[in-house]
């Protein structure tokens, strides 16, 4: 090591990724890297508009049905499509950090976070939300 140079005290010492995701083995843009804020709004407001449709044809738009609708569809449709509705339409999809299917179990936390709407506002250098952190996935452009 030369000599001007110390290893880390702690992990806050780490240095700061040159991009999000390159910490994690994706590219720096295009198919693959780590769906950015835009695409990540845009999906939501689908998810959300299409649980707000459905409660207000079926429960006249209570805020609980909406909330229960919307957390219905992200855990059935993560497993299953690899992403919610809203996701496959702006072009992303969830997948586990270490590869493979993201199972049952990680959707299932990482959805009860989400509606808990503040550890999905909290990032790391990677823009992974603390939802997406505690489930080990990352939300990627497909």
């Amino acid at each position: 090591m030369p000599a001007n140079t110390r290893p880390p005290a702690s992990s806050g010492d780490i240095a700061p990724s040159r991009y999000p995701g390159e910490r994690l083995g994706l590219p720096e843009r295009g198919q693959h890297s780590v769906a950015r804020a835009g695409r990540r709004i845009g999906a939501l407001v689908v998810d959300w508009g299409l649980a707000m449709l459905v409660s207000a044809m079926f429960f006249s738009s209570e805020a609980w049905a909406n909330t229960a609708l919307f957390a219905i569809m992200q855990i059935v449709f993560l497993p299953t499509l690899g992403g919610s509705l809203g996701h496959r339409l702006w072009g992303l999809r969830l997948i586990r950090v270490t590869g493979g299917w993201v199972g049952a179990w990680r959707p299932l936390v990482r959805t009860l976070l989400l509606v808990i709407v503040v550890p999905a506002l909290v990032w790391d250098s990677d823009q992974r939300g603390f939802h997406d952190k505690v489930a080990g996935t990352v939300l990627i452009r497909a």
